[in-house]
């Protein structure tokens, strides 16, 4: 699958949407931005989300319940971003990785197939 087949541009929405949905499911908004690049058997989602305003005001005097807070929801999101990809790319992931910066509120999610290259697809 070459970076502009139809078949790339699908998955990448789909993706994309799964994404956004579960974003959407935890924190009550959606993603600012997202791009999404296709590697082999990995799909990785460089995105600019919004900041919980609760967890930004807490932030401040308790960062450190604010920390352990993103990091329980992101094993949350992973656990779910996990089973709505392989359900709506109907391929099994390995692994999801992801990351989350609260100063800048950017993130970086690799979800990893067990396909060797999807690109192929």
């Amino acid at each position: 699958m070459n970076a502009t087949s139809p078949e790339t541009r699908s998955l990448k929405k789909n993706v994309a949407q799964a994404y956004n949905k579960i974003n959407q499911d935890f924190y009550a908004t959606g993603v600012i931005s997202q791009r999404i690049n296709v590697f082999c058997d990995r799909l990785i989602i460089f995105a600019q989300h919004k900041r919980i305003p609760a967890f930004k005001a807490l932030s401040e005097n308790f960062r450190e319940l604010t920390t352990f807070a993103d990091a329980a929801l992101i094993v949350e999101f992973k656990s779910k971003l996990k089973k709505e990809i392989e359900e709506v790319t109907g391929l099994k992931v390995v692994s999801v990785l992801k990351d989350y910066d609260t100063v800048t509120e950017h993130a970086c999610c690799v979800i990893i197939f067990e396909t060797k290259n999807i690109e192929l697809l």
